[in-house]
């Protein structure tokens, strides 16, 4: 929680088909170390803790998460 609220962020709520499991492959692993290469992790993490972006991890999360930085009108 320390890292995630030591700056500013960018909150994006994506919207395609398998939106949840694509932007964890664009994300990669939450460990840098086995990210895969070209991953936004592999690129800009720096450890596990410091891991450079979040992702959601299931569909009901996702919807939590976005009703926390969005208004509903916000994403229309």
């Amino acid at each position: 929680c320390n890292y995630m609220a030591s700056g500013p962020i960018v909150a994006a709520a994506l919207e395609r088909d398998n939106a949840v499991l694509h932007w964890r492959d664009v994300i990669g692993a939450t460990d840098p170390k086995e990210a895969k290469a070209g991953t936004i992790r592999a690129l800009f993490a720096e450890s596990k803790e410091a891991n450079a972006v979040h992702g959601s991890d299931s569909v009901d999360n996702a919807l939590q998460e976005i009703a926390f930085f969005f208004k509903g009108y916000e994403l229309n």
